[in-house]
């Protein structure tokens, strides 16, 4: 108690210091009109309407497509217009499957009937209501496929690779793996790669479930009827509507053929319940699953293949459906062609309290408090755009074709795009470019959580601390005086507009004590998520709070706050981890060919037990990171002088409309004009999503994944694109000077 007290003076103390000083980009009359602004802003935020804007939009279901996700739409627009924005709603038609076959039953040596359903619950009002969606994963592909099943833990390389030492092939045979551990996609992409005919998905309760907590509605965590639909569209390929690459999907637009789209999977695919995935594992036999492999249902997991053998159909209805982008403005009094982007999705699975409506309701919440400042006689300096996209849980599909559609547009006048999706009780979670570390620190620092009331920044740094288990990764996070903003890979609506136009991003969002397994099933609702996620609403509040004040700060700032020291030492930490990386490979490769060889000799002294050792590594040659180190070097010598330049602008009066632009344009020298390796959609140099993580992100990616691929040559290769890039941005920040 006494120690937490004392904290809690410190952090207010801290945050005194912080309100009484300058606003980086600010001047000193200015900042002091800043927070006035901002103490404003945040009096018109109010928790309990946030709650009621909650149950409101997740009254009913509303997925792509739908009848209520117009209806959603509609009075998001509505709302708009009331709050004094300038609002209107941009369509697009894009494809989306729905089921309407589903079959997955056991044949052999047993019979079961897969049940494929979530149940009404009393305790949960609309659990039980018409037009949701079954349980399904959008983008599998038509199939009907017999054959038998193999256990693949959590469907990752890696596991396939243990299968491969145990002598299990899954060619021609139906797979089963556990949700968890990567993005759901790459499971049946992974199973496809090695001869997969079928996929299912299922969540383990040691993961979700009982073994987490009690079980809804007693308890948050999944119960055993509990499915979480989801999309596994090749997304690491290209987001959005898979027949318009690169364009936005208008009603006459240029759409390919489906069977052309490479991000639709080529195999069944079917997300199913624990209760209807017990009795397919029962069945199975050969080797036993330990370790990481076995899960908590009340059996021994084997791994198969044997006798059991399983039947899955799936047809789907394969239409092009209205996806309801709403899109609100206020226009800026100095400079309406500098946008300060600000966007969460509506659309839902089912009903999606929780996922994307609370952050959905935050948002709106800003919205109205910048109406509120408006009746005020305040404008901002720059045009505010608040984005409100359909179709994200399918595949970015409302945000991504709307970027695609304004590419241009948005290249020359996006400052920012700020994200949000869910929200819940817990710690602030906080993505993007890192030349925008130093503002959020300052956001962060003067937002104050409403559980603690120490600042939010504060309060997740401590956080970071209990995380780690070493005195010296405790220590580096003691000793750093910021935080840093996490890589982005993808997930949300974020992706097309850093990855792909080169836009500073910013991804949002609190949780970490509002655990469940409600996620993407009919109990996302309204009663679950007031129980279980943020009962009394105010970290919605707080999102808005911390989403608003950067859309305040950006809007109205005289030199906006970019420092590019930041992301020059991220970048140089990224190559520092790719250097150790391939010195590790190389002495593992070492080790493990001069094991290779010794098991060889062993076996070819005891054919008796018909084994064949795995082939002989290739060497990893030592990559030359000169290129890149020499870029690096540059952009810090740029970085640092600009920061000076910086620093010296904001405490005058003149005008900095050059740097300004200068500072919001900067990202976009680091897209490469071909793009990735194979995936050339992904053109930032920086940040992609993995090819095997799905949403979880590589850094320096097309080197990272060569290496990882033992793609020697062209790890070469990208080392000298990441470096011309980097080159690039270090020239761009000179010209300022």
């Amino acid at each position: 108690m006494k120690k937490y007290f004392t904290f809690s003076l410190l952090a207010i103390s801290a945050l005194a210091q912080a309100q009484q000083k300058n606003i980086s980009g600010f001047s000193s009359t200015s900042s002091a009109q800043q927070l006035k602004i901002e103490h404003t802003f945040d009096q018109s935020l109010s928790a309990p309407r946030i709650g009621e804007t909650i149950k409101e939009l997740s009254a009913f279901p509303h997925n792509v497509g739908s009848a209520g996700s117009r209806a959603v739409a509609e009075k998001i627009l509505q709302k708009y217009k009331s709050y004094g924005l300038d609002a209107h709603m941009e369509t697009y038609y894009v494809l989306f499957p729905t089921p309407k076959t589903r079959v997955l039953e056991l044949t052999g040596p047993t019979t079961y009937p897969a049940l494929l359903k979530e149940p009404a619950l009393a305790e949960d009002a609309t659990s039980g209501q018409a037009n949701q969606l079954p349980t399904y994963n959008a983008w599998s592909s038509d199939g009907d496929v017999s054959g038998q099943l193999v256990f693949v833990n959590y469907g990752l390389p890696d596991d396939y690779d243990k299968l491969t030492a145990m002598g299990i092939d899954v060619k021609g045979k139906i797979v089963i793996a556990k949700y968890g551990r990567s993005w759901r996609g790459i499971k049946p992409k992974v199973a496809y790669e090695h001869g997969a005919i079928g996929c299912i998905i299922y969540s383990d309760p040691k993961d979700d479930g009982y073994s987490a907590g009690d079980v809804y509605p007693k308890g948050a965590y999944k119960n055993e009827y509990g499915v979480q639909r989801g999309s596994v569209m090749d997304m690491v390929v290209y987001p959005g509507d898979p027949l318009t690459p690169g364009v936005g999907a208008v009603k006459d637009a240029k759409r390919i053929q489906r069977k052309d789209a490479t991000t639709i999977m080529k195999i069944p695919v079917l997300p199913i319940s624990y209760h209807d995935a017990q009795p397919l594992l029962a069945a199975l036999d050969g080797p036993v699953a330990t370790g990481d492999w076995s899960g908590s249902l009340p059996i021994t997991y084997h791994v198969g293949p044997g006798k059991a053998m399983v039947h899955l159909k799936m047809e789907f209805n394969w239409d092009l459906v209205p996806a309801y982008d709403v899109i609100a403005k206020i226009k800026g009094s100095k400079y309406p062609d500098e946008w300060v982007m600000r966007g969460n999705h509506h659309d839902a699975w089912v009903n999606g309290a929780s996922d994307p409506i609370s952050g959905q309701s935050a948002m709106l919440d800003e919205a109205k408090a910048l109406g509120d400042l408006l009746k005020t006689g305040w404008r901002p300096k720059r045009t505010i755009v608040y984005c409100s996209w359909d179709g994200e849980e399918p595949g970015l599909l409302g945000s991504t074709e709307f970027a695609e559609g304004h590419d241009k547009e948005l290249q020359e006048k996006a400052v920012i795009y700020i994200n949000s999706d869910s929200n819940g009780r817990g710690f602030l979670g906080q993505g993007g470019s890192q030349a925008l570390e130093n503002f959020m620190d300052e956001i962060t620092q003067n937002v104050t959580d409403p559980q603690t009331n120490v600042s939010v920044f504060d309060r997740a740094k401590a956080s970071e601390m209990v995380s780690k288990s070493s005195a010296k990764e405790k220590k580096e996070i003691w000793d750093r005086k910021g935080r840093r903003l996490e890589s982005l890979g993808s997930g949300s609506d974020f992706s097309a507009f850093l990855q792909h136009l080169g836009i500073p991003t910013l991804d949002l969002g609190f949780g970490g004590e509002d655990g469940g397994g409600e996620y993407h099933s009919i109990y996302d609702s309204f009663d679950d998520y007031r129980r279980f996620k943020d009962s009394d609403f105010k970290y919605g509040v707080t999102l808005a709070q911390t989403a608003g004040h950067a859309i305040l700060r950006m809007a109205d700032a005289d030199v906006l706050p970019f420092d590019f020291r930041n992301l020059q030492a991220t970048i140089d930490r990224f190559t520092t981890e790719l250097v150790e990386l391939t010195r590790n490979m190389r002495e593992s490769t070492a080790i493990d060919n001069q094991l290779i060889k010794a098991n060889d000799y062993a076996l070819a002294n005891d054919p008796a037990k018909h084994l064949q050792p795995p082939p002989v590594k290739s060497e990893v040659p030592d990559l030359d990171f000169t290129a890149l180190k020499t870029a690096l070097d540059s952009l810090k010598k740029s970085a640092d002088k600009l920061a000076v330049i910086w620093e010296k602008a904001s405490q005058n009066n003149s005008n900095h409309d050059k740097l300004n632009q200068a500072l919001y344009h900067a990202e976009k020298e680091l897209l490469s004009e071909e793009g990735l390796p194979r995936r050339p959609w992904y053109r930032h140099t920086i940040y992609a999503p993995g090819l095997y993580t799905g949403y979880g992100v590589k850094t320096l990616p097309g080197i990272r994944e060569a290496i990882e691929q033992r793609n020697w040559t062209e790890a070469q290769q990208q080392i000298g694109v990441a470096a011309a890039a980097v080159m690039r941005l270090a020239g761009y920040l000179s010209a300022p000077l």
